[in-house]
């Protein structure tokens, strides 16, 4: 080993050498290399050294510390030993198991000792601040205070902490609750003993009340001790206010309110003659009136007071606490409370007294929001008001609604069962609207009756089923009634329904008529009764109370549909999303808005409107064909030759054969002008001229066994401007042209001039022009149609016009 160790070494010091030796020159620095070698040799030696003495310091410091510990662990060992001997003795257990579980139960008792030590300390307080308060109260009102609010802000704290000490204490709570409560009677009836007297030296509440002389003063420091008294309970309520919870009177208002209970109860309670269940408007406005006669008072005396106790705390932004008006409304508002719940069980064994009853009780709501401004406390939420409070907490809705629903019905039997309900009205709407029958103005007014009843209801649910319940279910009874009446006048037409009447001896339903302007009068009631209510409903659709309804359906059934699940979940009482949808509107819970509450129904009336329109039309279009039948027979046209001079022609007669069509066109469109509005008669007058045209094209103008003299092309003609004439007074100038225009445009090839004895030849050369050019081909009859400015005629027309001229033929 020795010896290889010798090997490795000479080949490391040969492999130096041969490295730092590679050339003669080298050897020159043979001694500044052997220098840094000795040097280098030095330097590990003195590494070496220091590393053997940091060597020998860790070894010994291991040494210390290892014996270190072991005496440690001996000195642990004994003293174990020695605790375990004093635990078997204190205990006097026979193992150290036993002695420490006997400890452990020791210390647990202590632990209670210390919890019952803070609870008796704990009680210790709250007795001497109650002690220390009811000392003061008597003497110094305003000294008592300051003990009163430390208990207070004891059981309140107390309360805070229960949920994180898992209810720990409650008996301790509820004791410290209690005293307080039993305190603040103490000093409440005290204080207030105190402030009746002074209210008994005002006069209060006789209309010559004065705070003269000292007596503000006295009455001032009786408010702000009551307020002081109270500002913590106010604080509580403020901070964890519930929508349905009655808010607090200020005690100052408590006490002056008495006396106005006491009068209250005089004169609306027993057999007086202001307390009538008939009458609900006595004691409301007696409500109203206490405020309109104190409001001034409470505004000068009681409002600086007000704002300066509480303008600096949360109150500053509960209107109840920090405005006088509003505190006194409050302070009004428990004994009307009283007395709406103890008339309601009586006033609803009556149908019309109930009626009446919610009705002016809504009015007095609607007086206090508005007029008064008065919110409840709720800030933005507003006040529900009394009628809420009757309706949902004492749950009196269904009742209510069953009530209107039944008078609603019946006020609507009433308007339809007069057999002049469904006479037209031309009075109550403009003479260029369509006129609606008195049944369905008197619905419309019912309806609008019905929204204004439940108008002011707060509450969304109780709208919508006011909407759906009564509302919609009559506009679905008006229309269906309005069907049968349709459905009525169609089996009166139907030939087969003629024949069994006329068959039957024991029919029950007798038939109408059908014909003539009568039998048009049933067809626009129907027309005129369905438009005007369609047009209010969608009216009613802009107004802002429907869109706010709209609104809020859209946002609930949007909610409803997300978080529970399908529209079968029930919306308002036990109405579902799809019920809803369909009494309303397609687009409920649609995410690309749109819609209307009114949608479904108004599309009922529109499409029912749509198709009473088509059977006017049709109905009109049939008998001015059947008139016409007449005019179609005859066949005087190739007949009349006699030669006519310019002022002749312009006094032609109609035929005679045209007398009737031309008189019932008259009175029908007399009657429909008179009836409809400018759209419809322009829609059904076209679809009759276009009958006609029709009529006159085929069975007078165009059969191959008519043909046409020059005078009978103008008696034609005469004929035809008649028809126009009639249209154009009651429809609009120019109107009969228009509907006729393929008419129209071959009269003018039907009346060109073909000559004769005094006919010239540029006439004649004019009408034999026409016809070369019109028979040469298309391009040529589509140029010389252009030329006479005819547009909807082909050229087949065209030519077939031309070849019943009598002239051209012979």
């Amino acid at each position: 080993m020795a010896d290889l160790q010798l090997s490795l070494r000479a080949t490391r010091v040969e492999d130096y050498l041969n490295d730092k030796l590679q050339t003669t020159a080298d050897l020159e620095g043979l001694d500044i290399l052997l220098e840094n070698v000795q040097t280098q040799q030095d330097l590990l030696k003195q590494q070496l050294l220091e590393a053997e003495k940091h060597l020998a310091e860790t070894t010994k410091a291991s040494e210390a510390h290892r014996s270190a510990l072991l005496q440690q662990a001996r000195t642990f060992k004994n003293q174990q030993a020695d605790v375990d001997r004093r635990l078997l003795i204190v205990t006097r257990s026979e193992t150290s198991d036993d002695a420490i579980g006997k400890f452990d139960a020791d210390i647990k008792a202590l632990q209670h000792l210390d919890v019952a030590t803070g609870y008796v300390e704990l009680l210790a307080q709250v007795e001497d601040l109650s002690a220390e308060a009811r000392r003061n109260f008597k003497s110094s009102p305003q000294a008592a205070l300051q003990p009163y609010l430390g208990l207070q802000k004891l059981a309140i704290a107390l309360k805070e902490a229960q949920p994180a000490a898992e209810d720990a204490a409650p008996h301790l709570v509820d004791h410290v609750e209690k005293t307080a409560q039993h305190l603040w009677k103490q000093m409440k009836d005290a204080f207030a003993s105190d402030f009746e007297k002074v209210l008994t030296r005002m006069k209060w509440p006789s209309k010559d009340v004065s705070l003269a002389g000292s007596w503000e003063q006295e009455w001032t420091e009786g408010v702000e001790k009551l307020l002081e008294l109270q500002e913590p309970e106010l604080n509580i309520q403020n901070d964890h206010i519930k929508p349905d919870e009655e808010p607090l009177v200020l005690l100052p208002l408590e006490v002056m309110v008495k006396p106005l209970d006491l009068r209250f109860q005089y004169h609306f309670s027993g057999d007086r003659p202001t307390n009538k269940l008939d009458k609900p408007e006595y004691f409301l406005s007696h409500i109203m009136g206490l405020i309109n006669n104190y409001n001034d008072f409470f505004a000068t005396y009681l409002q600086p007071l007000l704002r300066t106790r509480f303008r600096t705390s949360n109150l500053s932004m509960t209107s109840i606490f920090i405005d006088s008006t509003s505190a006194l409304i409050t302070a009004l508002l428990p004994m009307l409370r009283r007395k709406v719940f103890g008339v309601i069980p009586q006033v609803a064994k009556q149908p019309q007294l109930l009626s009446h009853f919610i009705h002016e009780l809504m009015s007095f709501d609607i007086s206090l929001r508005d007029e008064w401004g008065y919110d409840g406390g709720s800030g933005v939420d507003g006040w529900k008001g009394l009628t809420w409070e009757v309706l949902v907490k004492k749950d009196w809705f269904g009742r209510w609604l069953e009530v209107e629903k039944t008078f609603a019905l019946s006020r609507y039997q009433n308007i339809i069962d007069p057999s002049e309900s469904f006479e037209i009205d031309y009075e109550s709407v403009e003479p260029s609207a369509t006129k609606p029958t008195n049944a369905a103005i008197r619905v419309n007014d019912l309806l609008e009756t019905i929204t204004d009843r439940y108008r002011p209801l707060p509450s969304f649910s109780q709208k919508l089923r006011f909407l759906i319940d009564i509302q919609i279910a009559i506009f679905d009874l008006f229309h269906s009634r309005l069907v049968g009446f349709l459905d009525d006048y169609l089996k009166d037409t139907s030939s087969l329904f003629s024949t069994v009447q006329g068959v039957s001896s024991s029919g029950t339903k007798q038939k109408l008529p059908t014909e003539g302007i009568v039998g048009l009068e049933r067809l626009i009631r129907v027309y005129g009764s369905a438009e005007y209510l369609e047009k209010k409903m969608r009216d009613w659709s802009d107004d802002v109370f429907f869109l706010e309804l709209w609104e809020e359906l859209q946002d609930r059934v949007r909610a409803n549909t997300t978080s529970q699940g399908p529209k079968h979940r029930n919306l308002a009482g036990n109405m579902t999303v799809e019920h809803v949808a369909d009494k309303t509107s397609a687009a409920v819970g649609n995410e690309e808005g749109g819609g209307a509450l009114f949608d479904e129904t108004a599309g009922a009336y529109r499409r029912l409107r749509v198709r009473t329109e088509g059977v006017i039309t049709d109905t009109f279009v049939q008998q001015i064909r059947s008139a016409l039948s007449a005019y179609g027979k005859i066949n005087p046209w190739s007949a009349l030759s006699l030669p006519l001079s310019e002022g002749d022609e312009l006094h032609l007669a109609i035929s005679a054969e045209l007398d009737a069509p031309v008189g019932l066109l008259s009175s029908y469109l007399s009657f429909l002008a008179k009836a409809l509005a400018q759209a419809p008669l322009k829609r059904i007058a076209r679809q009759v001229v276009l009958a006609m045209q029709a009529f006159l094209w085929d069975s007078v103008l165009m059969p191959s066994y008519h043909r046409f003299s020059y005078m009978g092309a103008k008696q034609f003609g005469r004929d035809v401007r008649g028809i126009w004439e009639v249209v154009d007074r009651f429809v609009g100038a120019g109107q009969g042209k228009v509907g006729m225009r393929r008419l129209a445009e071959g009269l003018v090839l039907l009346e060109l001039d073909g000559g004769g004895a005094a006919a010239t030849g540029a006439a004649v050369l004019k009408l034999r022009d026409v016809e070369k050019r019109l028979f040469k081909d298309n391009e040529s009859g589509r140029e010389v149609l252009e030329a006479l400015g005819l547009e909807v005629l082909s050229e087949s027309e065209a030519r077939g016009v031309l070849q019943t001229r009598i002239d051209l033929n012979g």
